[in-house]
């Protein structure tokens, strides 16, 4: 489901709005996010997040031509997932300077050893940053955009109650969840046609 113009609130509304969208935005959110051990997170995206990112950006660079919001929506747009994919921002997260430093120089490639695995089912690895390249021969970066497409049958098996696991098998890096919670589960399947 991609975000319509139509879903969008004027400035002058938004305004309004803001505090009690971002409160429902946050919980929606949290619903969505799975943390591999201590410093990586998957922010799993949908419509929700996502609109609230184009109306903050609308209010920040106080957009309101349509040019300017089409250009907005847009960016976001292909973020948000249509119907046989989980889309997510991948987060590499250490509070230390120096230790993010050296981790991201022996994390490079961990965006392509993602994974999530539907009970019974092969591991499907994701596809990232397909917008742009994010790391580079010294290090990776900080924050990738990555798809997991399923196929009909592993969707099919969600719906049905299968688990799914979510994991990374880089060798710097190897964690796995055997099981997302429920709601987190439940709140991920909308994201199926």
């Amino acid at each position: 489901m991609i975000i319509s113009r139509d879903s969008l609130m004027s400035l002058e509304i938004y305004s309004k709005k803001r505090p009690e969208f971002r409160q429902q935005v946050i919980e929606h959110k949290r619903l969505r996010t799975v943390h591999l051990g201590n410093h990586v997170t998957l922010l799993f995206e949908d419509e929700m997040p996502l609109r609230y990112q184009v109306q903050e950006m609308l209010r920040i660079e106080k957009i309101f031509e349509d040019e300017g919001i089409q250009s907005e929506l847009d960016a976001y747009n292909p973020l948000c997932p249509d119907g046989s994919n989980f889309k997510a921002t991948m987060l590499i997260e250490y509070q230390n300077v120096s230790d993010r430093k050296v981790a991201l120089a022996k994390l490079i490639g961990i965006e392509d050893r993602l994974f999530v695995q539907v009970e019974g089912q092969p591991r499907v690895y994701a596809i990232a940053d397909e917008d742009l390249d994010r790391e580079n021969e010294e290090k990776t970066s900080a924050v990738h955009f990555v798809r997991f497409e399923l196929t009909a049958d592993m969707s099919a098996a969600l719906k049905g109650g299968a688990q799914m696991m979510v994991g990374c098998d880089h060798p710097n890096y190897p964690v796995h969840l055997e099981e997302l919670p429920q709601e987190t589960l439940a709140a991920l399947l909308k994201d199926l046609a």
